[in-house]
């Protein structure tokens, strides 16, 4: 289904507690296992529009101040400034884990007491509400996470203040950031936030639950969907 409810709009309240950071591979090359479903042409063109519809939705979020998108792709971090976000070079360029923690240190160089949380960039399906329900959350401790739709891996892990986030992102991640101390958020109606997307499959799912304006603009010739 595609949302009709209107364009998603960028929250300005400053009192907003929470900080994002969302990493991005180069367009290029982000989401190599979805061209075979979508084709290589299409691809890195979703890759963004997951991007728009993840940034979009988490700005719209009445818990987010701000968020902070590490990319070296210069097309995707205008697009994403356009919305509002802020983007930073992964400067380490070593590997998502390092441009996390590349992004919080960002973050809290300009407001060392800032709450943050790392959020996957290919959630096109994500719900401002439920989002400020994981938020609420996690922030009733240190660290806090949520797993992918299929039990393994992270699409979420948030810090409390002066709290380090030490991501462990990738593979069986969620195996790992149990085994660090984080907890996990295991609310029930969060499928919007643990719907990543790698694969057509994935793809389908997403647009099942509704995908966000960006990424329903592109999808809509390869896989027509009603409205909500």
């Amino acid at each position: 289904m595609t949302r009709t409810e209107g364009e998603i709009a960028t929250n300005t309240d400053p009192t907003g507690p929470w900080s994002l950071v969302v990493p991005l591979k180069p367009l290029a090359g982000a989401k190599s296992r979805l061209g075979p479903a979508v084709g290589g042409d299409l691809r890195p063109r979703l890759a963004l529009a997951f991007a728009q519809d993840t940034v979009s939705a988490a700005l719209a979020c009445r818990m987010v101040r701000d968020v902070v998108v590490v990319t070296d792709d210069a097309v995707a971090a205008a697009a994403l400034a356009v919305l509002g976000a802020r983007a930073v070079a992964d400067t380490p360029a070593a590997g998502l884990n390092a441009a996390l923690e590349h992004g919080a240190r960002s973050v809290r160089a300009r407001r060392g007491d800032a709450a943050l949380a790392v959020l996957n960039a290919d959630l096109p399906a994500l719900r401002p509400d439920e989002l400020a329900r994981v938020l609420e959350f996690s922030a009733e401790f240190p660290r806090a996470f949520v797993s992918d739709a299929q039990g393994i891996g992270t699409t979420f892990l948030s810090a409390a203040p002066g709290v380090e986030l030490r991501p462990a992102f990738g593979g069986t991640s969620r195996a790992r950031h149990l085994a660090s101390g984080a907890v996990e958020v295991a609310l029930p109606g969060l499928g919007s936030v643990r719907r990543d997307v790698d694969t057509g499959g994935d793809l389908e799912a997403a647009l099942a639950l509704g995908v966000g304006r960006f990424t329903a603009g592109l999808t809509a010739p390869v896989a027509p969907a009603a409205d909500r």
